[in-house]
């Protein structure tokens, strides 16, 4: 499997709006957390337990789940995913980093052109 062709499918889905959510699942993670971010609207995290997933969606409105599959059990997987996916951001003092990050890739982008 090459890790950054599914990266991109589900990147393009979340951050062209077509999809809400996304999750990423690879041996470590990292590979595909990594693909993920270079997704513009992708803020991907790449989680190893229940407290991370929920503050990646509270914190940092993170729309892609990223998991390393051959790094967690069968069990925590699930508990990481319904974490995740049962969290919502919190806004408040959070968006304002959200927003830095979000203008972040846009300048990024803008001076790659």
């Amino acid at each position: 499997m090459d890790y950054p062709d599914y990266a991109q499918l589900v990147g393009e889905a979340v951050g062209s709006g077509k999809s809400e959510l996304g999750v990423l699942l690879c041996g470590s993670g990292i590979g595909m957390s990594i693909a993920a971010n270079k997704i513009p609207g992708v803020r991907a995290a790449l989680v190893h337990d229940v407290t991370g997933a929920r503050l990646s969606r509270q914190h940092n409105d993170a729309n892609v789940l990223v998991l390393g599959g051959g790094m967690m059990g069968d069990r925590l997987l699930r508990d990481v995913v319904e974490a995740w996916t049962g969290a919502s951001f919190e806004g408040g003092r959070h968006q304002g980093r959200v927003n830095k990050i979000t203008a972040l890739e846009s300048a990024v982008r803008g001076s790659s052109r």
